[in-house]
């Protein structure tokens, strides 16, 4: 039996690894409507479902190596925020072969079992590490599954800091079902593909694969940030009980590097108040509490561990005031400013430090996915003038 294609891709996503759902937030704001979500965590399911109040309910929870292709609706696109935690610095560099990271070959599974119905479109993110995990063996190796599957594929890299005031470097890689050469110019300096978005690691590493099925689209610049660290902060009250005691105070600071106490110890002498964050990390054998005073945050991270709670001064009038960033700041830092939060502080702080920042998948979709899918219904709509009615083998092959 024949299987016709639609009259036109629609703007239709599944999620992969949904998380708390900020993949799905950013799309929507572009216009895309979500069909499916999965994940394993079932806090994160809680999370999501308290937010979303869907009439239908598309969240399934589970396993994706144990997902059945028939349960996935067709769609244009998925999205895969698969877990990094193998390919991250702060892991064990276990790569696509480790107890986390691995799920990224269930996700292979689904849409090579989906067959036909395979969406049109795949976006995948990341952490930065993905690149060069395993000398970059792990990166070529997903691509390369991808390009198995009929997906030609893109990367580029993003820093969430050019739209909120939060240090999230992400890899993000697009594979789109259409027919096409390898794309890739033989040129001889390596920085052909070089930009804003392609920094020279990632752009060496497309002319240095020229195996792997590319398709690189051009993608203009990212904007300017507007907003500081001042402008996401809560208005806490100076006399409240979430800033921490003198001792807990002088403790911190003892764990200073000197040249970050003297940027607090002269903020502190001014009439205005300057906020700063700090993570704790070991350096030498030694806890050190490291401080950003550039007007960002650092990259949220999941509350594993007491380190992983990112901290944040408040510094002028002649004080010193230090707590823990709060779960409503977090959204803010990811530009979910309005999610509904109703779960405990530590299950908040996990699904935001876990997730995707919102304003960069939407700008994503408007500057890539949005223009590929209108660029998609327009060659369908020319071959319906020229072919008329014709078998969707043909369309896959042709489009």
């Amino acid at each position: 039996m024949s299987v016709h294609p639609p009259s036109s891709f629609s703007n239709t996503f599944a999620e992969f690894f949904a998380g708390i759902g900020l993949m799905r937030l950013g799309l929507e704001q572009a216009g895309w409507k979500i069909m499916f979500a999965n994940d394993i965590d079932p806090v994160k399911q809680k999370i999501y479902l308290n937010h979303f109040k869907d009439k239908q309910n598309h969240f399934q929870l589970g396993d994706i190596h144990e997902l059945l292709s028939q349960e996935i609706p067709t769609v244009t696109l998925a999205t895969a925020s698969f877990p990094c935690t193998d390919l991250s610095l702060a892991g064990r560099r276990e790569g696509l072969t480790g107890k986390n990271s691995s799920a990224y070959w269930g996700f292979v599974k689904v849409l090579k079992e989906m067959e036909n119905r395979k969406p049109r479109i795949v976006l995948l993110e990341n952490v930065e590490g993905f690149l060069t995990s395993n000398g970059g063996k792990d990166f070529k190796e997903a691509l390369l599954a991808l390009n198995e599957l009929g997906y030609a594929v893109d990367a580029f890299i993003v820093d969430a800091s050019k739209f909120v005031p939060q240090s999230r470097v992400r890899l993000f890689v697009v594979g789109k079902r259409i027919a096409t050469s390898n794309n890739v110019v033989n040129s001889p300096q390596l920085s052909f593909y070089q930009s804003e978005v392609r920094p020279q690691k990632l752009a060496d590493f497309i002319l240095s694969n020229p195996d792997i099925n590319w398709s690189i689209r051009q993608l203009g610049g990212l904007p300017k940030r507007s907003n500081t660290l001042i402008d996401i902060v809560d208005d806490t009250a100076n006399d409240s009980a979430e800033w921490w005691n003198e001792d807990r105070v002088l403790y911190l600071l003892e764990q200073t590097y000197e040249r970050h106490r003297n940027i607090i110890e002269s903020a502190k002498s001014r009439d205005e108040y300057s906020y700063f964050t700090a993570f704790r990390r070991v350096r030498n054998g030694k806890s050190m509490a490291e401080i950003r005073s550039d007007g960002i945050a650092g990259c949220l991270r999941t509350p594993k561990g007491g380190s992983a709670r990112q901290i944040l001064l408040k510094v002028g009038f002649g004080e010193i005031k230090i707590r823990l960033l709060s779960p409503r700041e977090c959204a803010r830092l990811m530009g979910a400013d309005d999610y509904l939060i109703a779960s405990s502080t530590n299950e908040a702080l996990f699904g935001f430090g876990d997730a995707v920042c919102v304003p960069v998948v939407k700008w994503i979709a408007e500057h890539y996915l949005n223009p590929l899918v209108n660029e998609l219904n327009s060659k369908l709509q020319l071959v319906e003038s020229q072919y008329g009615s014709y078998e969707y083998s043909t369309i896959s092959s042709g489009i």
